[in-house]
């Protein structure tokens, strides 16, 4: 009896023992996964503030700061066509603090544009989620005597040189859609490049330039208001936003340039952070007001998986190497 009791006090210890260790192994898995947000958190924008993808990226982090009652605060760093804002995401510690907008300049343009990046798109970030996806709207100035693309075209080689297109700057959708235009129409005019999409619609209200392939939303609101004339977007199908403008590749076909924003962080960010900030992203984008925004803005919710972003980033760069090396486009 003695011997029996010995026994069942050992198998008592010992799975008291078990338990101990299993607690202490879930309490070390909860220590090790990272809640998010920590605090309030920075959303660094790559371009100026006023312009489409700013708009865009105010919209979720509004959305994300109702999800989790912490702050998401835009810190708009622009210049270089994204560039500057993006080192400063890739150069941020990666604890969930600082996160921001990657977008098709900086991360899919710019490696065929620039001779030399401050930042490796393979190795400096990490990638989170797709945010958006958002073709360009052709206006022209409303002295400019053209009201279809056709006419615009017959214009524009009746004219080589004359005219000029803005942009928010080298190497942006922006920039790009005007030389894919030139390329595939046969075309020759001036490209003026500006610090941004604001500057450049000053200007071309003025009339100092005369058109832009710009993001849809300021592009929309001022064709609506008369204040310039929209003749294409440029998706490969008309947008729901503005179904009576035509697509580009109706005129010209195969042309199609379509712009997206994302989430991305800087590089080694944990691996259940960067899942809590997808799946955030995901609940964002789902929300009827976020979508019905968006679309308001002439964009469409797209959220992708951490690892489907990278793979489309690394396939939307190969697909505009040769773009860039087509048109001649390069920046020093």
């Amino acid at each position: 009896m003695q011997d029996q009791l010995r026994a069942q006090a050992r198998l008592s210890r010992r799975a008291l023992g078990l338990g101990m260790v299993g607690l202490g192994a879930a309490g070390a898995g909860a220590a090790q996964t990272p809640t998010w947000p920590l605090g309030p958190t920075r959303f660094i924008g790559v371009f100026p503030p006023g312009g489409g993808t700013d708009i865009l990226s105010r919209i979720w982090c509004q959305k994300m700061t109702e999800l989790t009652q912490q702050s998401f605060v835009v810190e708009n760093r622009a210049g270089s066509a994204g560039n500057v804002g993006t080192e400063a995401i890739a150069r941020a510690v990666p604890d969930g603090r600082t996160i921001g907008l990657g977008s098709i300049a900086p991360m899919a343009i710019a490696p065929s544009l620039y001779p030399r990046l401050p930042y490796d798109v393979t190795k400096d970030f990490t990638y989170i989620a797709g945010l958006w996806q958002l073709p360009n709207m052709l206006v022209v100035h409303n002295d400019v005597p053209a009201r279809s693309v056709p006419e615009l075209i017959a214009l524009l080689k009746a004219n080589p040189g004359r005219y000029t297109f803005a942009s928010s700057g080298s190497g942006t959708t922006v920039h790009l859609s005007g030389e894919l235009f030139k390329v595939m129409a046969g075309v020759d005019m001036l490209h003026v490049p500006y610090r941004g999409g604001a500057p450049a619609h000053v200007d071309l209200l003025a009339g100092r330039v005369h058109m832009i392939f710009d993001n849809i939303p300021q592009a929309l609101a001022e064709a609506r208001e008369g204040q310039v004339r929209a003749l294409a977007v440029t998706g490969a199908q008309r947008s729901p936003q503005a179904p009576d403008v035509p697509a580009m590749a109706e005129f010209l076909p195969g042309f199609e340039l379509t712009s997206w924003g994302s989430v991305i962080g800087p590089a080694g960010m944990p691996a259940p952070m960067v899942e809590r900030i997808s799946q955030l992203a995901k609940r964002a984008l789902e929300s009827p007001d976020t979508q019905r925004l968006f679309e308001e803005n002439g964009a469409t919710p797209w959220w992708t998986s951490p690892e489907d972003l990278a793979s489309f980033r690394a396939q939307n760069e190969a697909t505009f190497a040769p773009l860039v090396r087509a048109s001649g486009a390069r920046v020093d």
